[in-house]
């Protein structure tokens, strides 16, 4: 087994990557250069040039995805600290957040169906802007694919992150609640942390918000609508 094979050794230079990433994209503020994305090319070329199988790769990645539940939830520590705040507009967020939910499920179900997508696909999309434990426990328990869902709540949490607050601008859209709950609605775990990259905690307390809120409404609505929608 040669050095990059060690899953130490691959879990370090998963983290010396992201690291590295994370500091180029915070000297520059290049939205391209965001650090997960750049992170998953270096690791895959480092992955092709090294001929290290997914597989093994994987392995040591386990004990990285362990974290995943407790990094979630941490979210919640910018939540509770605006919690005072967050009350006094909780009536119109859940409304807005019910919206969000059932809008971002049903449009890429319709979507993914008039492109021809297979039964197995277009459930698998279902539960792609909530953060990816909770995406991968959704789509398990409809019958899709994990893997595909998993990839798949990466590119829209990646996507959000570069252009959810610009496109917001662009649409008039200015108050830090509405954007950062809109972030973490609709781009999970990476949208709350460009939220609080882009306004500190109130900004992150709005975003985790709606994280939250929509990861709950997700698991609990989606079997129903894939229902009414005929799968």
């Amino acid at each position: 087994m040669s050095l990059f094979q060690n899953s130490s050794i691959l879990i370090t230079a998963t983290f010396l990557v992201y690291v590295s990433a994370r500091y180029i994209y915070r000297k520059t503020g290049i939205a391209l250069l965001n650090p997960i994305l750049i992170s998953i090319i270096v690791l895959i070329a480092i992955l092709l040039a090294a001929g290290i199988p997914y597989e093994d790769y994987k392995e040591g990645g386990a004990y990285i995805e362990f974290w995943l539940k407790p990094a979630v939830v941490a979210l919640g520590v910018p939540l509770y600290k605006q919690l005072s705040t967050i009350r006094k507009q909780l009536l119109p967020v859940i409304a807005a957040e019910l919206a969000g939910c059932v809008a971002g499920i049903v449009s890429v179900v319709l979507i993914a169906d008039a492109l021809g997508a297979t039964r197995e696909v277009v459930i698998s999309l279902a539960a792609k802007s909530v953060t990816t434990p909770i995406a991968i426990e959704i789509t398990q328990t409809v019958g899709g694919i994990p893997p595909l869902t998993a990839a798949v709540v990466i590119c829209v949490g990646i996507f959000g992150g570069m252009t959810g607050f610009r496109i917001m601008r662009m649409t008039g859209i200015h108050s830090p609640m509405a954007s950062s709950l809109s972030m973490g609605t609709a781009a999970h775990a990476v949208g709350t942390t460009f939220a609080i990259d882009n306004g500190g905690n109130r900004y992150g307390a709005w975003a985790s918000l709606g994280l939250t809120l929509n990861g709950v409404l997700t698991a609990l609505l989606t079997p129903t609508i894939l229902s009414v929608c005929g799968y």
